[in-house]
């Protein structure tokens, strides 16, 4: 994963238990979940929502 060992996702883990708190996590990363499978979606099928530019 990313050329990280089980002991750094561990201790990245635990920093992140420690900043954010065990409440805390399963919301951030719902959140985080919901951002990557939009930004997905966007890349399949990309939506012309910038105006065309006027020459």
């Amino acid at each position: 994963m990313f050329g990280l060992g089980w002991a750094e996702v561990g201790i990245i883990f635990i920093i992140a238990i420690l900043i954010f708190g065990p409440k805390k996590i399963p919301e951030l990363g719902s959140s985080l979940g919901k951002t990557l499978r939009g930004f997905k979606e966007e890349l399949k099928n990309p939506q012309e929502d910038r105006p065309e530019s006027e020459d």
